[in-house]
């Protein structure tokens, strides 16, 4: 598929659907999408509940196989890699190299601390556990959970400590793309803030992510929001790099941040939302 402007093409689809099957009844979650991700971008998929948002994450991801259609990536080597015609060792070998994810739940192991739930997943990618683990302490630090509080256990940590372990989880092996299913659902709002201005700095420092939330405030994160309904993408809204909250009397790009939101607000609006 063809670039849109000149942002380069990581992941693309075609004719892409997924059913699922309940005794002799069939349902389709997802209707021959053909859909662009572009690299670098902070794409959030927005719908009402039950129109495809976290199934066509799943997809996307690897973590689950459509039922029809393609799914392919560009790489930053310059390959493409068809992962639907994948077996699942292939696969799983591929989401080790080139993706990250963080779920709504951040499914920690409670008897592992806080740097070894990442240091287990980052041994899947990295030999040098020295420089593994410096890795993940210096992850650590930008998010703000300095080396007393790496040995911490999740029953130890609130909700937000847990939810940013889980994102340094996800980014610890520099996937291209981190897809984040609903990251902050659970979360109260200084806890929310706090985790989407984590993946707001990860993608200006060029970190590509998609992700699905059901909130105005997470998904003006977003410089590009597709709205799924019914298993099919309705429209889509390109708003810009975030500008920061738009209720901050502070933000130096107060004006652009209120022209930010109140395209969104229209556009979801549109929609139906």
């Amino acid at each position: 598929m063809d670039n849109k402007g000149k942002k380069e093409t990581i992941i693309y689809t075609q004719e892409l659907c997924k059913s699922f099957s309940t005794g002799n009844v069939s349902q389709q979650v997802l209707k021959n999408i053909d859909m662009n991700i572009y690299r670098g971008d902070f794409t959030v998929i927005m719908g009402n509940s039950g129109s495809g948002k976290s199934t066509l994450l799943y997809a996307l991801s690897g973590m689950d196989r459509p039922s029809m259609g393609l799914i392919a990536y560009r790489t930053k080597e310059g390959e493409e890699e068809r992962i639907t015609g994948y077996n699942n060792d292939a696969l799983a070998l591929f989401r080790r190299d080139h993706v990250g994810f963080v779920f709504q739940q951040n499914y920690l192991n409670d008897n592992m601390s806080a740097l070894d739930n990442i240091m287990v997943v980052g041994l899947l990618g990295h030999s040098n556990r020295r420089e593994l683990a410096q890795k993940a302490r210096d992850l650590l630090k930008r998010v703000e959970i300095g080396d007393e509080d790496c040995g911490k256990f999740p029953t130890q940590m609130s909700g937000g400590m847990q939810q940013r372990v889980a994102v340094v989880r996800g980014v610890i092996n520099s996937p291209e793309v981190l897809f984040a299913d609903e990251p902050t659902g659970a979360l109260n709002s200084q806890n929310t803030e706090n985790v989407l201005n984590i993946m707001s700095d990860l993608n200006a420092g060029g970190q590509s992510i998609v992700m699905v939330t059901h909130t105005v405030a997470a998904a003006e994160r977003g410089n590009r929001i597709i709205y799924l309904s019914d298993g099919v993408i309705s429209d889509e809204v390109e708003l810009g790099p975030y500008a920061g909250n738009y209720k901050d009397e502070t933000n130096p790009e107060l004006e652009t941040a209120r022209e930010r939101h109140n395209k969104l607000k229209a556009f979801l609006q549109d929609m139906g939302w």
